[in-house]
């Protein structure tokens, strides 16, 4: 699934850093309407001037913020993705989920949850990618997958200054949309989900023999 969006430099290019930045926490929310009929996910456009990304179709999300830990919840997380998200990372794994609530309301105008704050417990965490090496902006982000139906109260998008044209798209028109190549590879973990599969969540990242992808899953006790 590599491409150039993938690959950790071009030794000719002029503005990549001298020294790989320090991958940022982020977050992402994967958006699915009538998933049981004709499926449809939310994407939304990033703007031409954007350093990270321009142009490109993406879901929802965006760095975690410090008070992301913090907020409130009518639900938490299910204690499988809680110990799946904590695996190399220091970080509260609610605050990913919540930044990625956050995230998709600032950009989308779409609030997931109710007067309680969000069911977290309707988040799946689905997928954990960090930005290759010496990138302008790099990121460990986690995705997470939720329903439409079950944490808005309106499905009804609104563009803003990060994210243009953010409109549904059945799966086919999707992937038919100009992606970086990490959000088509999510495209197609969203798909096998649909259609009925649980494979555990990938991790993609760069390694010093290039690039690798493993399957995160919790060790058996003994």
């Amino acid at each position: 699934m590599t491409g150039p969006d993938d690959a950790p430099f071009d030794p000719s290019d002029p503005t990549r850093p001298a020294r790989a930045p320090k991958p940022r926490d982020a977050a992402t929310l994967i958006l699915i309407k009538d998933a049981a009929r004709a499926p449809k996910v939310l994407m939304g456009q990033r703007a031409k001037g954007h350093v990270f990304m321009p142009d490109k179709w993406v879901f929802p999300g965006g760095r975690v913020d410090p008070g992301d830990a913090r907020a409130g919840a009518a639900s938490e997380l299910s204690p499988a993705d809680e110990a799946l998200i904590s695996l190399g990372t220091r970080r509260a794994p609610r605050a990913f989920a919540l930044a990625a609530v956050r995230e998709t309301w600032e950009e989308t105008g779409l609030k997931v949850g109710g007067v309680a704050g969000p069911s977290l417990a309707d988040l799946a965490f689905i997928c954990r990618a960090i930005t290759p090496p010496y990138r302008p902006r790099r990121f460990d982000a986690h995705f997470f997958l939720a329903e439409a139906e079950a944490v808005l109260a309106n499905d009804r998008p609104v563009a803003g200054p990060e994210l243009l044209h953010t409109e549904w798209f059945p799966m086919a028109a999707a992937l038919a949309l100009d992606l970086p190549n990490v959000t088509r590879f999510v495209l197609g973990e969203v798909a096998a989900r649909l259609a009925g599969e649980r494979p555990a969540p990938p991790f993609l990242r760069w390694t010093r023999t290039g690039h690798r992808m493993d399957r995160l899953v919790l060790s058996c006790p003994t």
